[in-house]
């Protein structure tokens, strides 16, 4: 009989030469279960994707209800739906009133393009700065915002019209001037190793951006629902942005994404042309019901409260020679290992053992810490001590 680890390697499209290749057949809580017993502690929670862990009760239930009504009935915008109207109040309801329109697609890699996309209708500029190390997603336009030549060279020409500025640089913001429709940031730059910006260029950065017409695009698909112990990462530094993006763990576990901003800038999409921005099946019922239903726990409940006291105890139980330095915001982390070879080698040992472990797009010598928030404090002490014991094993 052939195996699905053969169907896998046949039919499924490839994103490297070597992939994981590990068969899932269930996963619950912080835990995934493979078809032989086999039994992982899920520490990067698919991304940053599953906030409150896997088949949470409180989405499942919402995601069946759905299911027995429709689950998609027509284009986005066009008719009303209960699962985007409630989704879309109960976002405006936690959010600064600049932020209370919300267009829901199906990722992050949409939201990027239908943000660029905006900034670009209501300014009337064509000009877009992004940043080194930034990752938006991998569609052509997303692509041209990505902060690292070796993924965007074998793709050219790209979008024309794209600068990238060093983060955290506050002479570089000179180079906003009023050509710039946009200035596109990850809050917190996840994929160059958690970087943190400080709170004068968070600040500086977005005076810039007033005193320049351009809009202030926040990428918080890895920071936002609670990551970094605020429900979004930008109420960190004291700043508003004029546009935010939204997805991973915005679905509960299912797909969507989002773009907000305020209601006079998304009118623009309405005319000249109609239809300026479109999507089949962004806001889909049984997912917004999904979201709906992680909001709502994850606010109700304010589990992002707990997540600084749980990163705080990971700190204090990964303390090792071979660890350089942990940055982290909230339960957002990296252990830099300044090796890329050893930190492969040390993750490998780690999901030998159990602990479901990877790295970062930008980082390979850091290994990523991102699990449900849901994690407790045996989860925390077993999941540390199977690191300590591979960094010694790596090593020898």
């Amino acid at each position: 009989m052939i195996s699905h680890r053969q169907l896998f390697q046949q039919y499924l499209a490839p994103t490297s030469d070597e992939p994981l290749a590990i068969e899932i057949v269930r996963a619950e809580g912080v835990y995934l279960y493979g078809p032989g017993g086999e039994k992982y502690l899920d520490l990067i929670s698919g991304i940053s994707v599953s906030n409150l862990g896997h088949c949470h009760p409180h989405i499942n239930e919402a995601v069946e209800a759905q299911l027995k009504k429709y689950s998609h009935v027509m284009v986005y915008g066009e008719m009303i739906q209960a699962p985007q109207v409630k989704l879309a109040e109960a976002l405006a309801s936690r959010l600064p009133d600049n932020l209370s329109s919300t267009y829901f697609v199906n990722s992050g890699s949409e939201a990027t393009e239908g943000a660029v996309k905006l900034a670009k209708r209501y300014t009337g500029r064509a000009n877009v700065v992004a940043f080194e190390n930034a990752y938006h997603g991998s569609t052509q336009g997303a692509l041209s915002l990505i902060g690292d030549e070796s993924y965007r060279q074998n793709y050219r020409p790209l979008i024309p019209g794209h600068k990238h500025l060093p983060f955290n640089d506050m002479e570089a913001l000179s180079e906003i001037d009023r050509d710039c429709a946009c200035v596109m940031l990850e809050t917190i730059p996840a994929e160059a190793g958690v970087r943190i910006p400080s709170l004068a260029f968070m600040q500086a950065l977005r005076q810039k951006c007033s005193e320049s017409g351009a809009l202030l695009i926040l990428d918080e698909v890895q920071t936002g629902m609670g990551r970094t112990g605020k429900l979004f990462a930008f109420e960190h530094f004291d700043i508003v942005p004029d546009i935010l993006t939204l997805a991973k763990a915005f679905g509960g576990g299912l797909p969507l994404g989002a773009f907000l901003a305020s209601p006079e800038l998304m009118q623009v999409f309405t005319c000249n042309p109609v239809l300026g921005h479109i999507t089949t099946f962004g806001g889909n019922a049984i997912s917004c019901a999904a979201g709906l239903a992680a909001f709502e726990y994850l606010t109700e409940t304010r589990l992002y409260e707990t997540v600084e006291e749980k990163a705080l105890y990971f700190r204090s139980l990964l303390v090792h020679e071979k660890i350089s330095e942990i940055r982290n915001k909230g339960l957002l982390m990296a252990l830099d290992l300044k090796d890329p070879v050893y930190c492969k080698r040390v993750i490998d040992l780690c999901i030998e053992k159990g602990l479901f472990l990877d790295w970062f797009l930008f980082a390979p010598h850091c290994i990523r810490i991102a699990p449900p928030l849901i994690i407790e404090e045996g989860d925390i002490e077993k999941a540390c001590k199977i690191i300590l014991e591979s960094l010694d094993e790596a090593a020898a």
